[in-house]
């Protein structure tokens, strides 16, 4: 009995949650991704990220905000995620996925570099990641950069290599200094496969006084995460399934950002 009314009382704060996310971006005290009083100007956003898919599993909070406000997303990914010989179908797929969150093929850019090849236990060169982000900036006028956090949620080398890339070569080490970056926070397990019910805390956490500017995007399109990350066939396999539905990465970003 005790079991079955703690299920019951999960699945009703599921529900719940659920609705909270949907009527979220309708409610008057939404919080806005003003950037610093500049919402009113479209901004070019550069989403830079590891392998095909990535934008699918963790980012798609972040890229419907954005694309639904009509701000401009690049999306660079840092490799064709060939480390099972399937590179060129991920690119692909990745094209594809792009498509159904709004984001044309021409805004996408997938690298194959020799020294950043997909992969547990490949050290990706920081400076290498901070010349190709740095040629995309010049490229398409950047003025934002969202990556991953120096865990990259995951723990994955190569998400970690990106943000260090971004954060510890090309800000630190360049003059882009003007450029706003962001990074998507890493949550702990039981946060991470949460869910919707991860909503809760997470406003909770950006509502709180510091130091430090965060924001909270809610999925307004939550289906399309689904429809997105199908679009990647070759990496489409139950368990992928299963986080997709149970993260909270599919329903949420809270976004950290970088002095």
């Amino acid at each position: 009995m005790a079991l079955f009314l703690i299920i019951a009382s999960l699945f009703f704060l599921w529900i719940i949650s659920l609705c909270k996310i949907f009527l979220l971006p309708r409610a008057p005290f939404t919080k806005h991704f003003t950037l610093n009083g500049r919402a009113l100007r479209k901004r070019n956003v550069l989403l830079v990220i590891a392998h095909p898919d990535d934008e699918s599993m963790f980012f798609t909070p972040t890229i419907n905000f954005l694309t639904a406000r009509g701000h401009n997303v690049q999306i660079l990914c840092l490799s064709n995620g060939d480390a099972d010989g399937k590179g060129n179908v991920r690119k692909q797929e990745l094209f594809q996925a792009c498509a159904s969150l709004k984001v044309p093929m021409q805004q996408v850019k997938v690298v194959n570099h020799p020294d950043l090849q997909d992969g547990f236990g490949k050290v990706w060169n920081h400076s290498l990641l901070a010349k190709m982000i740095e040629e995309e900036i010049i490229s398409h006028c950047i003025d934002m950069i969202i990556t991953f956090d120096n865990y990259g949620v995951s723990g994955h080398c190569n998400h970690r290599d990106v943000h260090y890339g971004v954060c510890s070569k090309l800000l630190h080490d360049t003059s882009r200094r003007d450029i706003e970056v962001w990074e998507l926070v890493s949550n702990n397990i039981l946060r991470k496969y949460s869910g919707p019910i991860d909503i809760w805390l997470s406003m909770f956490w950006t509502m709180l006084p510091s130091s430090v500017t965060m924001q909270c995007l809610v999925n307004e399109h939550s289906r399309r995460s689904l429809i997105a990350m199908a679009q990647h066939k070759s990496q489409w396999v139950w368990f992928r399934k299963l986080f997709v539905i149970l993260s909270s990465y599919t329903y949420m970003n809270t976004l950290r950002k970088i002095k």
